[in-house]
């Protein structure tokens, strides 16, 4: 191979959209790379994007391979912008969305109300016909109604249409012929039915997830049309690839006919760039933190692996029981604590942070764009610990006089000062995200000793050897370009799609051939899919998990299950059973265990960047030393920290806290007596005090 390639990923963020390039020289095998932030452009994000290429000085014409992930989903859904639904379901099964699960957070509050179903009672229709829970036809699907319904939807404004049948994950024939009945019938209009997202069993999980994808179908079609439009305008002709949730990429084609997969698009490539990373360097396990302008998300990454379920609800809190989506989506924590997380005292005089935001405007108060509320971002300023002549890259002069003001009008509240009050702010941020951490760690089973922290997003670096002191991990690791780590991680995945279905098999003679059974149909149905997207069957590479329980429990543990299903191998699939359950739930059963569905990985390579590592230099790291100024750690104290410039440190390079490192996107806190070395990518590696 011969010339350059050039890759590019972007990320639309709440607050900004991302860039990274990686520009390969095949002659000389450099690399290099280039990053960028722009403001985020809601509604129009695509121009968000074509803004962030225009910064980063990025030719679209000679872009190879671009990744994108985006936000669109998720805040169409949490801010009602999608469009008019009509449901067809199952005759006498309408008022599914409405039931809903008895899984109400709280059963003692008296005033709790449902989630309001996505589609109106009146705009849920139903047709005969019924298959049961074997795939069985029960009853004849009669289509002679749908006309009726189609024209009440039209009526009514319908832009979207909702098919989801009792029991279709074990037959979808019912929901194949309507939804071609209703492209027939009515070309026009958005539709998708249940069987085309998932094949999982539990009815409310799946009709409100075909709901949710009809509900954002529409717009999300018409934003990835513009983006498409506006790259192709720019001269871009190469391969455009769309972030999932599962951590993996997929075609633009495939993407807009079944938008919900890229629900949580953004955290997905962050976590799977972690897990890269972390093979990158010799660390399988790893704890991964994302913390942005709003929000902080963590997730566990064991040997590699990134876990992904399909349990996934939003707006899920202490008051709802939210909406549950039912597609592959990488197993995470997020809490309402980020760079923007407005700081507040409530009626009993407590100090709290989060979860809301400020966002990007007016942002914090130290953006000087009217924004009054003290935010994490405040106090990182008026301690110190980020640089005020340096702000946001020295792209913002800082208001040092709105940030005071906000501050003190907190400090106020509770008898005390701004110095305190942001060191309060910060320690109470920290101990938010421990929490987080932990859900995913101890609550599960793991020890954080055992694991690696990398922290990324424009807050990582900030908080992140607090948080790793207070888990006893073993060390801490903020990535090269953390700020726009999500993008990088994007261009280290693969064309990934999750199938998931359930299949009910006891694990006693004759199940090692129906299991095997399962997945040679699902890999012989996802290699057929690969082959329209011009994949060969050889470049595919299949993962396989089993979800198993113990006999007429309710929730099932995974299993990997690798190689070729037999009856000589139920014995050590179950022993793998017992030990993943016991250390999850801390107990095992003497009980039956069964096969509830199956759970197949399907990806090939398309594109993946390859890492160039540089050799290690000197260790004195004074050609990056900008100078000194004083840092209030918060816990230890003031103290006088050197300053480097994080551009200028070179693979080899070591120091020792107090120190700050500084770059464009972010800033990391070494604290005092932490070590670092540079690593030959670039990454920051911080050993902790006592560690």
């Amino acid at each position: 191979m011969s010339g350059k390639t050039i890759r590019v990923a972007t990320d639309v963020g709440g607050t900004f959209t991302d860039l990274v390039c990686f520009e390969t020289d095949h002659a000389t095998g450099k690399q290099r790379i280039t990053t960028a932030k722009s403001d985020t452009t809601p509604p129009n994000f695509e121009e968000g994007v074509l803004n962030v290429l225009e910064k980063g000085g990025v030719d679209p014409t000679t872009i190879d391979f671009l990744a994108h992930g985006t936000t669109v989903v998720i805040n169409a859904l949490t801010e009602r912008k999608g469009v008019k639904v009509g449901l067809i379901t199952t005759e006498g099964f309408r008022d599914t969305l409405e039931i809903a699960r008895g899984n109400r957070p709280d059963f003692f509050n008296l005033h709790y109300e449902k989630p309001a179903p996505f589609v109106p009672r009146y705009l849920r229709h139903e047709l005969p016909g019924r298959m049961n829970y074997h795939g069985q036809e029960m009853r004849p699907l009669d289509l002679s109604g749908l006309p009726a319904i189609l024209d009440i939807f039209r009526a009514d404004g319908v832009k979207a249409v909702a098919i989801s049948f009792l029991h279709s994950y074990a037959n979808p024939s019912h929901e194949q012929a309507t939804l071609a009945d209703v492209q027939r019938l009515w070309p026009e209009v958005a539709v998708v039915s249940s069987h085309q997202i998932t094949r999982e069993w539990r009815e409310y999980e799946r009709t409100n997830t075909a709901v949710m994808s009809a509900y954002v179908q529409p717009a999300a079609q018409r934003y990835l049309t513009r983006l498409n439009d506006g790259l192709t305008a720019k001269g871009f002709d190469g391969n455009l690839f769309i972030m999932q949730s599962n951590c993996g990429v997929d075609s633009l084609g495939s993407v807009s006919r079944i938008p919900i997969t890229m629900v949580e698009s953004g955290p997905a490539s962050g976590f799977w760039g972690a897990a890269e990373l972390g093979k990158l360097i010799g660390e399988p396990n790893v704890l991964a933190l994302d913390i942005g302008g709003t929000t902080a998300k963590c997730s566990l990454i064991e040997n590699g692996a990134v876990k992904i379920m399909t349990d996934y609800w939003i707006e899920r809190d202490r008051n709802s029981a939210g909406y549950p989506i039912m597609v592959p989506v990488v197993d995470l924590v997020e809490i309402g604590n980020g760079g923007g997380s407005i700081a507040w005292v409530d009626d009993f005089g407590k100090l709290h942070v989060g979860p809301q935001s400020a966002g990007a405007v007016p942002g914090p108060a130290a953006y000087g764009r009217g924004g009054t509320k003290a935010t994490t971002t405040d106090a990182n300023l008026w301690l110190g610990r980020i640089n005020r002549d340096y702000f946001c890259g020295g792209a913002i002069d800082a208001d040092m006089v709105s940030a005071e003001a906000a501050l003190t009008e907190v400090a106020e509240k509770l008898g005390t000062d701004a110095d305190d009050i942001a060191r309060g702010i910060i320690r109470i941020a920290n101990n938010n995200m421990v929490n987080a951490l932990k859900l995913v760690s101890l609550n599960r089973g793991f020890d954080p000793r055992d694991f690696t922290l990398v922290a990324f997003g424009g807050g990582g670096g900030m908080h992140a050897a607090a948080l790793g002191v207070e888990l006893g991990v073993k060390k801490v690791v903020i990535p090269a370009g953390a700020s726009v780590f999500s993008a990088w991680g994007m261009m280290m995945s693969d064309l990934r799609r999750d199938y998931f279905v359930t299949k009910l098999a006891d694990l006693k003679t004759g199940a090692g051939a129906v299991i095997e059974g399962v997945f040679a149909e699902v890999e012989a149905l996802a290699a057929s899919q690969f082959g329209e997207e011009d994949i060969e069957r050889s470049k595919i590479k299949f993962l396989r998990y089993g979800k198993f329980r113990y006999q007429n429990q309710e929730h099932t543990t995974e299993v990997l299950v690798e190689g070729t299903i037999s009856d000589a191998r139920l014995n050590q699939i179950e022993a793998d059973f017992h030990e993943t359950y016991e250390r999850e739930y801390t107990y095992r059963l003497k009980a039956p265990v069964e096969l509830v569905g199956i759970h197949l990985v399907a990806s090939a390579e398309v594109g993946k960047l390859t890492m160039k590592e540089k050799p290690l230099g000197s260790a004195d790291p004074s050609p990056a030393v900008k100078g000194e100024r004083k840092v209030d750690y918060a816990l230890e104290g003031i103290h006088t920290a050197t300053i480097y410039d994080g551009d200028k440190l070179q693979p080899g390079m070591r120091l020792t806290g107090p120190a700050v490192i500084e770059d464009s996107g972010t800033t990391v806190v070494i604290h005092p007596g932490n070590r670092v070395e540079v690593d030959g990518f670039g990454n920051i590696h911080i050993n902790l005090q006592g560690a």
